[in-house]
């Protein structure tokens, strides 16, 4: 198995051709015996997809190569130019937005686990100690935007104007009583704002990477009905590949769920 990370699309063509050189010459999209490359978020998706590639892929007949990316932009964008054949990081909401705005073809072929929003502090013990005009950061991308608003307004510190839930957006706060500034942030640097803000809500992957403990989390997202779970994504012609079809079998596995439920306990649930 090739383990590769990267930053950023150009790290990745080269990988890609450092892969495909690997394989003869061969394109490992249209191959259905090459190893079948999948871009991953480090943390939990890198670990998981680790698992069953060094576990269980081989029963399966398939190879899996592993690409570590660390942001929210990359893994959609490679697999869409052929660079990959699948990625496994995202919700469907983020994926629907994203082929939206960029008039791009990718399909989910199996949800895998949810990962819960929680909200962190440095400063607080319980959510109703943030101070007048506290200082709150939030994921700048649409739809996790929407969605850690709406966990703001479960807590009461926030309510939102009816309807607006599914996209809503700071323009979408009804009642703010206690006037926290709502800032928004890259998703990435969410841990590291919580030396500077009050609290954060932070992404369930960047949780694990920053060791954040959900059980100091002043409210954390609450899994039953989530419609966050993260998904195996493939393009559409590659939704019935033999590789594509086999990995999300595997993915969706009692093995893996109880790899996810030992390795991650509480802070990755399987879908």
């Amino acid at each position: 198995m090739r383990r590769i990370r990267t930053l950023a699309a150009a790290a990745l063509v080269t990988a890609s051709a450092l892969v495909l050189a690997a394989c003869g010459g061969a394109d490992p999209a249209k191959d259905p015996n090459a190893a079948i490359r999948v871009g991953v978020s480090p943390v939990p998706h890198a670990e998981i997809l680790r698992y069953v590639a060094d576990n269980l892929a081989k029963d399966k007949g398939i190879k899996v190569d592993v690409v570590e990316i660390n942001d929210y932009v990359t893994p959609n964008t490679a697999l869409a130019e052929g660079q990959l054949e699948a990625n496994y990081f995202q919700h469907k909401p983020y994926l629907d937005e994203f082929t939206g705005a960029r008039n791009i073809k990718l399909q989910p072929v199996g949800a895998v686990h949810i990962e819960p929003l929680a909200v962190f502090s440095k400063k607080v013990k319980k959510i109703e100690e943030l101070p007048q005009g506290a200082k709150v950061a939030l994921p700048n991308d649409p739809s996790n935007l929407a969605r850690s608003l709406n966990l703001l307004a479960s807590t009461g510190l926030i309510k939102l104007k009816p309807g607006t839930e599914a996209k809503a957006t700071k323009q979408d706060v009804a009642e703010n009583p206690k006037r926290v500034e709502l800032l928004e942030t890259e998703a990435a640097q969410l841990p590291r704002s919580l030396d500077d803000a009050d609290a954060a809500v932070v992404n369930g992957n960047y949780q694990l990477e920053a060791k954040l403990d959900l059980k100091t989390a002043l409210a954390v997202e609450k899994a039953e009905g989530n419609a966050y779970a993260n998904l195996l994504v493939t393009r559409p012609e590659l939704a019935e590949d033999k590789r594509v079809k086999a990995l999300a079998e595997l993915l969706r596995s009692q093995q893996v769920r109880d790899y996810i439920g030992k390795t991650f306990p509480g802070g990755v649930i399987p879908a």
